[in-house]
């Protein structure tokens, strides 16, 4: 395959004669919720519906099928964070492939079962590691010792060519040219595919790329002109986690004059819960990157504008939810934490509970972590307040209290060691 752009087209067209009958033509729908919000006509592109509930089966299958008869008998490996997995364990099933599959410790276990029931008898399952890094890297080593072809997530112009087909497909849906189209990003492959064929197909199209905040990697591509890798990394956008944007994702990325944005993860949560409560949708953290982009204003669109935002997967563990809820208060200010200590007397608690505490503050959270000594003792305290305004007036009873009381921030050593 070929990087000119004269070229990629048709092989985005061939891509999709290849797809046929096997990815779903995902619904575009109009979304109330969102256009209410931004004065705009938002809708969404649902790829949470796609075979694997996500994009990832377009670029997977696009690559496998390509392959040789004597690659094809000696088999596949790719690595993961779920996603992917899905899509490469379907098309190994359906073109009788046999597939080794890495994921990191990091993935959730419905992603990791879902994996091993697409593909069936035809893939192994292999847990290495604690980041999409890691397991990319055993799985590079497995393809080296096996001489089995290694199935790239992101960095190979036939994923990026398979997820391409996305963006035709909303051109093909919409019927006219939108104003504005918002993608999450991880390694890049769905920004190089669509970006590459938008800038062709519809120029004036406004191309926003958004990452997790705690993941920025082609955002920090960009500025420094090449790939880079991340010193850390935040997991929690487990589909987007990703240290290092791909070698052949970067210029095609670069190239698209997509805007790059950042979502901190906390509007992530906000927003998975909004759809789930809202819209009736379950949205994994990657799969609502673009919507939260638009419903915490860090992509600014004009009334009228036409806008689609891509819901890219639908694969939550419901065990996580738990964890997006308390993301989602931290991060609307709703939720704050307090080491408390109270002397071991008669009545201090109940000095806590009407001096401090506002009518509409809830204590959510209450461990008492240890005796000091005979005269005092600590406990964490969980407070949730009734609005994010509230904490001013919180904290002004906090300094007029006898009581010794630290706010733990997020952030600081100690929140992310007691919290």
């Amino acid at each position: 395959m070929t990087t000119d752009p004269a070229a990629f087209p048709a092989e985005v067209r061939e891509a999709g004669r290849r797809l046929a009958g096997i990815a779903e033509r995902t619904p575009l729908q109009r979304n109330a919720r969102l256009s209410a919000l931004t004065g705009a006509d938002v809708w969404l592109k649902r790829e949470d519906l796609q075979v694997g509930r996500s994009y990832k089966i377009r670029g997977a299958y696009n690559t496998i099928s390509r392959l040789s008869p004597e690659a094809r008998a000696a088999g596949v490996v790719c690595a993961s964070a779920g996603n992917h997995g899905q899509g490469v364990a379907y098309a190994c099933r359906a073109l009788q492939v046999r597939g080794r599959v890495f994921v990191p410790g990091t993935t959730p276990r419905q992603k990791r079962e879902r994996i091993a029931s697409l593909g069936g008898d035809m893939v192994e399952l292999v847990v290495v590691g604690d980041s999409y890094d890691e397991a990319a890297a055993a799985a590079s080593a497995s393809a080296a010792t096996t001489g089995a072809t290694l199935v790239p997530a992101f960095d190979a112009l036939s994923t990026v060519t398979g997820q391409a087909t996305v963006a035709v497909e909303i051109l093909e849906q919409l019927g006219a040219a939108p104003d504005v189209v918002v993608l999450p990003v991880g390694g890049g492959g769905l920004l190089a595919g669509c970006g590459t064929w938008l800038r062709t197909a519809s120029p004036r199209t406004r191309l926003v790329g958004v990452e997790p905040a705690g993941a920025a990697n082609m955002a920090a591509a960009l500025a420094a002109g090449e790939p880079v890798e991340l010193p850390e990394i935040d997991t929690f956008v487990d589909g987007a986690a990703v240290r290092r944007a791909g070698a052949v994702t970067f210029p095609l990325v670069r190239d698209s004059g997509a805007e790059l944005l950042a979502v901190p993860e906390g509007q992530i949560c906000t927003e998975m819960l909004e759809l789930y409560q809202t819209d009736g949708i379950i949205a994994e953290p990657a799969g609502a990157l673009s919507p939260a982009a638009l419903s915490g204003g860090i992509v600014t669109v004009e009334p009228g504008q036409t806008v689609v935002c891509l819901l890219s997967g639908g694969n939550n563990d419901v065990s996580r939810y738990a964890e997006v809820v308390e993301r989602s208060l931290v991060h609307r200010g709703l939720k704050h934490y307090f080491l408390v200590e109270f002397p071991q007397e008669p009545g201090a608690l109940r000095r806590f509970l009407d001096e401090v505490l506002g009518p509409d503050d809830d204590i959510v959270l209450f461990e008492y972590m240890k005796r000091d000594n005979r005269e005092t003792g600590a406990a964490l305290t969980g407070i949730e307040l009734g609005s994010a305004d509230g904490l001013p007036g919180l904290l002004e009873r906090i300094e007029a209290s006898p009581l010794r009381i630290q706010h733990v921030a997020p952030g600081t050593t100690a929140y992310r060691f007691l919290v």
